[in-house]
């Protein structure tokens, strides 16, 4: 019998997959309905706002909204349809739908008929079809995964026991300990342009910038060997999960890199992403597996809370408010947390009095303490709401800013502009000024955890190093890139905060696939789809 990484090929499974089969019929039926077409006028109009783009973040106001809850297609069969002259000989046959599924797409199509002759029928066809407006990005992703179920319930998982084996280092090996090795060989693991799921925020190269060494470093720990990502290995890990980041945009930076290590292996028409609200969420079908990232720069609620509309210079937290971000945390197989760079504006943190009606109604408090309440809030949900043995949770810790060259030696220097080399000839950890009390808050919360083991990537060391890695002027401000009187600026406009793409989060993510292969984990035996 062969052996597969991550994979479990017993008759539950099989059992579970047959009635996941069977339960998703009647949303594969629907996709066939309403994008193969129908004889309905009604039909087609339903399947042209079905098909429709999502909404912007702006329309949705940033917020992920639940999808409003249908009632199951009748299975009583349609009325008769009136006699029609006979066809010709030489027209075609309408094409069946697989295991009786003409009964389900006769059933849509009686109730949009019916919805002529009665109100109540009226309002429910309209809600219907209303819903497909909103959701039909969703809808579509549902029945494309439903239909691909039926169409190969067999695929053949990819067996991992033909590889080398996987050397996983020691639990003991400090994979942030080591120095960054000039590797034009092995590294980049994939190219700007083969990624079409970049943004412009990251796409350096494509931006302008005039070199691209930055690419070609290896990280290299002091007492042990960092595997190299292998996206099979790694999407047989996913089989039938969720992975979710959740916090700021450098944990959506270093999703953009995660989904650009595994799409290579993803078959074509196979794999998108869709947008909604708080959501940017990576479909790898093949594997009925998601990455996504989750928006919630403090990971408590905030007046920061819409990704596209947000308060830059006024941010107002409320503490001991979660639930409108964890609601979505529920069920996700491997969670992804960092919250830092929105706190370091000011020493002291705005936060929202109580009972208060209006975020205007506020106390300004000590950055610490008010970092020190978010995480009592996050980590007493954590122990209420996670199961250990279906959810692994980890927490990236500090990104560096690399705004004050005189730290590496470069008192002449504006920020990291025209840095491109890393820091090499280090003896000691850098001093960039960040809030260690924050580093050592989030660790200290970490070894107290009870019944939820979080585990911490520790990125800070070794990102502090590369000050040369930064999108810096070669990136967007506002939807755009800078214009040449803002690249005159570099003191106002050069971005030390992000990272170009292949880069530093390439690395990061090495470790957490690290981590998450060392936990041997075996696929959910209840795959979900996320909310959008």
């Amino acid at each position: 019998m062969r052996k597969f990484v991550g994979v479990s090929n017993s008759n539950q499974q099989q059992e579970q997959h047959g009635r996941t089969r069977t339960a998703s019929l009647s949303l594969a039926a629907l996709k066939y309905y309403f994008y193969a077409g129908s004889r309905s006028k009604v039909g087609v109009a339903s399947s042209e706002r079905c098909c429709a783009e999502p909404r912007s973040g702006a329309e949705e106001g940033g917020v992920a909204m639940p999808k409003p809850q249908q009632s199951p297609p009748s299975t009583t069969s349609p009325p008769p349809p009136p006699s029609t002259p006979a066809a010709s000989s030489s027209a075609k046959p309408p094409r069946p739908l697989p295991l009786g599924l003409d009964s389900l797409a006769s059933s849509a199509r009686s109730l949009l008929s019916a919805a002529r002759r009665s109100p109540v029928i009226t309002l429910v066809a309209a809600f219907f079809l209303l819903s497909l407006f909103m959701y039909g990005e969703d809808v579509r992703t549902i029945a494309e995964l439903s239909i691909d179920d039926y169409l190969y319930p067999d695929a053949e998982f990819y067996n991992v026991s033909g590889l080398p084996p996987l050397l996983l280092p020691p639990p003991t090996c400090e994979l942030s300990r080591g120095r960054w090795v000039f590797d034009n060989a092995s590294v980049p693991a994939y190219r700007e342009k083969e990624c079409t799921f970049l943004t412009k925020q990251v796409t350096c190269l494509a931006n302008g910038r005039p070199d691209d060494t930055w690419q070609y470093w290896r990280w290299q720990p002091n007492d042990c060997s960092l595997p190299m990502f292998d996206a099979r290995r790694f999407m047989e890990a996913m089989r039938g999960k969720r992975l979710m980041f959740v916090g700021d945009s450098l944990n959506r930076n270093q999703w953009e890199s995660l989904v650009c290590l595994v799409q290579p292996i993803l078959s074509k028409g196979r794999k998108k992403v869709v947008k909604r609200g708080s959501f940017n969420t990576f479909y790898a079908m093949e594997y009925r597996a998601t990455l996504e990232f989750y928006w919630a720069p403090f990971l408590v609620e905030s007046n920061s809370d819409n990704p596209n509309f947000h308060s830059i210079d006024q941010r107002i937290i409320r503490p001991e408010r979660i639930e409108a971000h964890a609601s979505n945390w529920r069920g996700v197989d491997y969670l992804i947390f960092n919250t830092y760079i929105w706190w370091m504006n000011t020493a002291d943190m705005k936060v929202r009095r109580p009972d208060s009606r209006y975020w205007s109604e506020h106390d300004e408090v000590p950055r610490i303490e008010a970092y020190g309440r978010v995480f009592k809030t996050w980590s007493n949900w954590l122990e209420e709401n996670i199961d250990p043995a279906r959810t692994s949770v980890f927490f990236m810790t500090i990104s560096p800013l690399h705004n004050s060259p005189e730290k590496w030696g470069n008192p002449n220097g504006i920020r990291c502009v025209k840095e491109t080399l890393p820091v090499l000839n280090y003896t000691e950890p850098l001093d960039l000024n960040h809030d260690m009390r924050m580093y050592d808050l989030v660790a200290n919360v970490a070894k107290n955890m009870k019944k939820v083991p979080v585990t911490l990537i520790d990125i800070t060391r070794m990102s502090d190093y590369r000050k040369d890695a930064h999108t810096s002027l070669y990136s967007i401000r506002q939807g755009k890139l800078l214009t040449p009187k803002q690249k005159a600026k570099p003191e106002k406009y050069a971005d030390c905060i992000h990272w170009c793409l292949p880069g530093v989060p390439d690395v990061w993510n090495q470790i957490l696939y690290t981590r998450i292969l060392s936990k041997s984990s075996s696929p959910s035996p209840h795959p979900s789809l996320p909310p959008q």
